[in-house]
């Protein structure tokens, strides 16, 4: 039988390719508004981050979301992805 290829993405914070099911992704949509999308269904431009607060630090840091978007984002964002992803893990 024919092994099916998985699909990897590289996280913004640690920068490490990781099984795409594993990340989440995060997308800018046509207004310029940020959601994190668990069911990675969602349109828009997506860029994907490991699911704890220390890979969306550090995406913070070395600007990751900046480089993905080609755009600047509000520093308001990563809180907001904080407390969106502290309330998933509950």
């Amino acid at each position: 039988m024919k092994q099916r290829k998985i699909p990897l993405r590289k996280c913004t914070g640690c920068q490490e390719m990781k099984n795409k099911k594993d990340l989440i992704r995060v997308v800018r949509d046509d207004n310029g508004a940020f959601s994190l999308d668990f069911s990675g269904k969602k349109s828009g431009r997506g860029a994907y981050v490991c699911p704890n607060s220390e890979c969306i630090e550090k995406a913070a840091k070395n600007k990751g979301f900046e480089r993905s978007f080609k755009s600047s984002v509000p520093k308001g964002i990563y809180d907001d992805l904080k407390r969106e992803l502290d309330n998933y893990g509950k």
